[in-house]
């Protein structure tokens, strides 16, 4: 028979009845004549504790029950004779599946870093911290597919390996079966790529865009969520050197039609998340308020946890260009003040700080920019018709800055040709891209989610290396 997993079980409270409960043993506190251990399935935050009575078990097994062991306890569901919880398991039976050795065990009941979990990746699901980020991630995942299906996109797989930078920025990981020590060499003295597998030079995606743009050619509508990579060697708390990625691209969007869409999809995740993983958030907003207890003012979040997802969901978002944003950040006490860490003016790439001055302070509501100077941005945003701006978008929230950027795409094929030219990019890289642009071109827009980042703010974490399984970073590849 199939075990019922513990939020089943807590859910269902069948008073009286003998069930069976398999997970993970918590904690073991042995009192005068009765011995309590709490377990842990995974399934949710919250344990169940089972009352054991020595007499009732074996000594040699009740032994074996130790913390990070794996058991199956069968007894009856009762009223809990207790505090903290509702119902617990007057145990019968025992069986250990697997101890767990007291001496080198490393998650013992107590506080421990992120920085110490980060280095045993194969044990941190099994706390609470992790366990709730994980639960999250996956029900932030499964809203991302429902809210697409309910709108009629198409979830379309694009490509792990390509040959294309859609970003042009040259940070790629290279794909290659060629002997590393014994490379063939053409006649210029360079690799031959056409001796590799796939007969050229070939990269791990930046991002699954220009391909889901010939989607949209021709299903209209399509979404793509997948695995991305950057050879960026960066070690802070926003980078990863592999991330997940969503991109939706549709045709005839243009970029008020793909504003509406963006907001429309972050407000209904974060209320997922809200009506979804309420236990997991709870615990969560406990956690970074006992965490940031110690902290400066300024270095603490804006806002407690549940009330920043609230914010998100319960506030329009403020729309505005790039140029009137900054003249309001140029007007700004600190900037004034001398406070800003980067200096601002028109032309430059707008850094977090500045973002979250918009957002928490000038509106107090989530931000779209628009409108930014085209030199600052990619190739395939459309050129606005005073040449010196993109139709481009990008997303502002509280404590995060950024967490979503877009565009509407250039269908102009002679447009788009001389900006591959400006950034120097070879036509023969996308000429595939470029020839859309020649048969049936239509506008078209679309934006991409980290997803990381997303689950950065839905959870509070301040570490990307924290919402990801396996971080993948500079120097560090393990697990």
């Amino acid at each position: 028979m199939t075990p019922k997993t513990i939020a089943t079980i807590l859910k269902d409270a069948q008073i009286g009845k003998e069930i069976t409960i398999k997970g993970w043993v918590r904690t073991k506190r042995d009192s005068k004549n009765v011995i309590f251990i709490n377990i842990n399935d995974g399934s949710t935050i919250k344990n169940i504790q089972a009352v054991v009575v020595p007499t009732d078990i074996e000594e040699s097994i009740i032994h074996q029950v130790v913390t990070g062991a794996g058991v199956a306890i069968t007894g009856i569901l009762t009223p809990s004779q207790g505090s903290g919880q509702d119902v617990e398991l007057l145990a019968s039976h025992i069986i250990v599946y697997g101890t767990a050795d007291p001496e080198k065990y490393p998650l013992q009941p107590k506080k421990h870093s992120l920085e110490f979990l980060r280095e045993i990746a194969h044990l941190r699901p099994r706390t609470n911290t992790f366990g709730a980020i994980l639960r999250i991630r996956h029900a932030l995942a499964y809203a991302i597919h429902q809210f697409f299906n309910e709108r009629g996109f198409f979830y379309l797989h694009t490509p792990i390996i390509t040959g294309s930078d859609a970003e042009g920025a040259g940070e790629m990981f290279r794909v290659t079966t060629l002997d590393p020590k014994n490379p063939p060499l053409n006649d210029k003295g360079a690799v031959d790529y056409k001796e590799d597998f796939f007969g050229r030079e070939t990269n791990l995606t930046v991002s699954g865009q220009l391909e889901g743009e010939l989607g949209a050619m021709a299903l209209g509508k399509i979404y793509t969520f997948g695995p991305t990579f950057r050879a960026e060697n960066s070690n802070t708390a926003r980078h990863l050197a592999e991330f997940w990625m969503i991109e939706p691209e549709m045709a005839f969007y243009e970029l008020e039609d793909n504003m509406d869409l963006a907001e429309e999809f972050l407000q209904y995740l974060v209320k997922y998340a809200l009506d979804n993983c309420s236990d997991d958030i709870a615990f969560l907003e406990k956690r970074l308020l006992d965490e940031e207890k110690s902290l400066k003012k300024e270095e603490q979040s804006p806002l407690p946890l549940r009330e920043k997802l609230h914010f998100v969901v319960n506030n329009s978002f403020k729309r505005l260009t790039y140029t009137e944003a900054i003249k309001i950040l140029e007007n700004s006490k600190p900037n004034k003040k001398g406070q800003f860490k980067y200096p601002v003016s028109w032309g430059t790439d707008l850094q977090s700080e500045h973002e979250r001055y918009l957002v928490e302070k000038e509106f107090n509501a989530p931000v779209i920019l628009t409108d930014y100077p085209r030199e600052i941005k990619s190739f395939y945003m459309k050129q606005s018709e005073d040449g010196k701006t993109v139709r481009a978008m990008d997303v502002l929230f509280p404590g995060i800055g950024e967490i979503i950027g877009g565009s509407q795409r250039e269908e102009d094929y002679d447009k788009l040709i001389k900006r591959v030219d400006e950034v120097g990019i070879d036509h023969e890289t996308i000429w595939w891209y470029l020839e859309t642009r020649k048969f049936g071109t239509v506008p078209h827009s679309g934006f991409g989610l980290g997803f990381e980042r997303l689950v950065l703010f839905v959870t509070g974490m301040k570490n990307i290396r924290d919402v990801i399984p396996f971080p993948r970073t500079p120097k560090s590849a393990n697990f």
